[in-house]
């Protein structure tokens, strides 16, 4: 008598390494609204979700494409735009009604002071109540680019032709990555007008 398999396949998205479905049950276990925070090489988004029985529903969204609206020049993909990113979701946010969530950033590695934190800060910053240790936000001086002045300096003086190739893009924007924490203070005071 011929008997199936013993084992059990697991399910499509957790086979594909997108979903871990014990982390996914404890965020709607919660009950709460969730920020999502997810970023590339280039750019990041930050969604406001809400979870349905039926699938989830996207209630703000928000990406670093979004900030040349506000005057941002330079890459989406730099701990300050993803300040500014989460600075603009949480603004979107305020305006709709929410008060509070909690933060989903997936399979996403956890690293003290890194994008998904600079994101989370800017979210912060808005006035979203989310419970968080301030201990893993990056610090002021790195939110607002100086730290990006400080390795630009060390390149230079270390061989000018490959400053000029490393910070090209700079260059086309016109901005010197010491006027960095200026061009972020505008842009933020471009969003509070939203």
């Amino acid at each position: 008598m011929a008997k199936g398999p013993i084992y059990r396949v697991p399910l499509k998205r957790r086979r594909e390494g997108k979903t871990n479905y014990y982390k996914r049950r404890e965020l709607l276990k919660s009950n709460s609204l969730r920020v999502i925070i997810r970023k590339s090489t280039k750019h990041m988004r930050v969604q406001f979700v809400e979870a349905h029985p039926n699938g989830d529903t996207t209630l703000i969204s928000a990406s670093s494409i979004q900030l040349s609206e506000f005057n941002w020049t330079l890459s989406g993909g730099n701990i300050p735009a993803a300040y500014l990113t989460g600075y603009l979701a949480g603004i979107k946010a305020k305006k709709s009604g929410i008060t509070n969530a909690i933060l989903d950033m997936g399979l996403h590695r956890n690293t003290k002071g890194g994008r998904i934190y600079a994101a989370l800060k800017g979210v912060v910053d808005s006035g979203i109540d989310l419970p968080v240790n301030e201990e893993i936000f990056p610090s002021e001086s790195v939110l607002q680019g100086s730290h990006i002045k400080t390795i630009s300096d060390h390149i230079k003086k270390e061989d000018a032709k490959a400053h000029k190739q490393i910070y090209a893009k700079y260059q086309k924007a016109k901005v010197t990555p010491d006027k960095l924490p200026t061009l972020v203070k505008s842009t933020k005071g471009a969003i509070d007008k939203l």
